[in-house]
């Protein structure tokens, strides 16, 4: 049997939220079916976000009421707060991904908090879960370091620091955290630093990687992260996306892109490559632009 990798698709949310269409909700949802579709099991749908600061994420409620429940699938919605915690609960998402950051300077940018103000917000948030004793049907809860391997604002980011906030997430019971390489500024042997680091700080925890393909160096992380023994990697379809508050940061890795590396190299993902490139082709005709995917636009290999 090849070895697994399990990967999370945040197109419907980290995808659609730095481009400038701003889709309605029924498409957005529709978006979320064809990835079902293609193969998805874990899809970050929608962020709880004021629509002030990200109008492209408005009407999370009415895109999670189009998702029905289904069986082996899992529905995320980001938050970046508490009243984002709480907008989540309502709608009956499957898990929750609280996102902080590794550094003050995007973290006040951000959120207006610093680095260990979203740690205790997160604390905050775990403490309510457990004093409401959670039921069958509370969503999970993951937590996704931003800025990892760099931050626009701060600069430079030492691996101690990441390995320092990974293991305060570990000690808050966190069981699945998330580094992202939020203005892909990351390179393979970087990652491998951090990964090992993080490991040890937190052993108990399945880590899961999140790149950027600002300079095209995603898919050579996402390597690395796989040869350091990672499983779970985030991916946008047509690697669309972005962060709006973070200057310069374009899309992350491709679905598809990952899906024929990983696939060609013996791994086994559990998606459809036909299906994902035609997703992706779709995705870029509703936002006005061509998917910046390669294989969007060269296909697979060999051809059918």
């Amino acid at each position: 049997m090849s070895r697994f990798i399990q990967i999370v698709e945040v197109g419907p949310r980290d995808g659609l939220q730095n481009e400038k269409a701003v889709l309605a909700p029924a498409v957005r949802a529709d978006l979320v079916h064809r990835l079902e579709d293609a193969g998805a099991k874990r899809i970050e749908a929608v962020s709880f976000v004021h629509p002030k600061y990200v109008p492209q994420m408005a009407g999370a409620e009415e895109v999670m009421a189009a998702l029905p429940h289904q069986g082996g699938r899992s529905r995320i919605g980001l938050v970046l707060n508490a009243r984002g915690y709480d907008r989540a609960l309502a709608t009956g998402v499957d898990e929750v991904n609280v996102s902080i950051s590794a550094t003050d300077g995007f973290g006040l940018k951000n959120t207006g908090l610093t680095a260990k103000q979203q740690q205790e917000m997160l604390a905050d948030i775990i403490a309510r879960r457990h004093n409401a004793q959670a039921s069958e049907g509370t969503p999970s809860l993951t937590a996704m370091i931003s800025c990892v391997w760099g931050c626009p604002f701060d600069g430079e980011v030492s691996v101690d620091l990441i390995a320092e906030q990974v293991g305060v997430l570990g000690e808050l019971g966190v069981t699945e955290i998330g580094l992202a390489d939020t203005i892909g500024v990351a390179d393979p042997w970087a990652v491998t630093r951090v990964v090992e680091a993080a490991k040890k700080a937190a052993p108990d925890a399945v880590l899961r990687l999140h790149f950027h393909d600002t300079r095209n160096t995603g898919l050579a992380n996402a390597y690395a992260g796989v040869q350091a023994g990672i499983s779970v990697l985030d991916a946008s379809v047509g690697g669309i996306g972005g962060c709006p508050f973070a200057p310069g940061a374009t899309g992350n890795i491709a679905t598809e892109d990952l899906v024929y590396m990983l696939e060609r190299g013996g791994y086994q993902t559990d998606y459809d490559l036909d299906a994902l490139i035609a997703t992706a082709r779709w995705i870029g005709e509703a936002i006005g632009r061509p998917a910046p995917s390669a294989l969007s636009r060269a296909g697979g290999f060999p051809k059918v």
